[in-house]
């Protein structure tokens, strides 16, 4: 599989924010949002080719328990359809006592991952969503990551023009308990970080879903390797 850096770092985002993680990020995403701050990973054919097991030696260079597969977009391979090495990549990482998280904008679904927590970041588009579907993101797919693995669902956002699309997805989903949920705030810098950080935070308090924060950006500015 192809893979466009191992670094080690501070997991940024999420239930584990703040811990000392390493990053497998792989090459490749269909989605290319215009948020994203991981362009470089979108072409299918960045990076270098390893093996699960080349990837897993990589991660051991770091005295660490806790794994972050990302991308790009890690569950969806060139073909469209789910990444090859994958399953076998977190079973060999799983070997080694790691904690595993996947991040993914939920666009497929792949069975048999060894996956302790399926992080979830639904790429939402305007309002009304058309039918079954709010932006790139199908319902039904993240329905099945949510009953198959233990997971945590996160939005990221800008105004509160965005929250009826919010809203509309986890009632299409629920029940969820608001705690699962999480609102980022939409930046590229600190400035944006700390300009953005209060809208969101009364956002949490009215709505009773989590303020998750974005630690990457805020100690390292989204540099890259951070």
């Amino acid at each position: 599989m192809r893979v466009v850096e191992v670094f080690y770092s501070l997991q940024g985002e999420g239930m584990l924010a703040g811990t000392p993680s390493v990053f497998v990020r792989l090459a490749g995403c269909p989605v290319r949002c215009e948020r994203c701050d991981t362009g470089y990973a979108w072409d299918f054919s960045a990076g270098e080719e390893l093996s699960p097991d080349q990837i897993v030696r990589r991660v051991d260079e770091w005295p660490c328990g806790f794994v972050v597969v990302t991308g790009g977009e890690p569950m969806v391979g060139p073909d469209s359809g789910p990444r090859a090495g994958l399953p076998e990549l977190t079973h060999c990482l799983a070997r080694q006592g790691k904690h595993v998280t996947i991040e993914t904008a939920g666009i497929l679904f792949v069975p048999d991952l060894a996956c302790d927590l399926m992080s979830i970041s639904p790429k939402l588009a305007g309002w009304p969503p058309p039918a079954g579907r709010w932006g790139r993101v199908d319902i039904q797919v993240i329905r099945q990551l949510m009953q198959a693995y233990s997971w945590q669902l996160k939005f990221v956002i800008e105004s509160p023009q965005e929250m009826p699309a919010i809203h509309a997805a986890i009632e299409a989903l629920g029940p969820i308990p608001p705690e699962r949920v999480m609102l980022m705030p939409q930046a590229a810098t600190v400035e944006e970080l700390r300009a953005r950080a209060s809208l969101v935070a009364e956002l949490c308090k009215q709505t009773g879903f989590r303020f998750g924060q974005r630690l990457h950006i805020c100690l390292w500015s989204g540099r890259r390797g951070t």
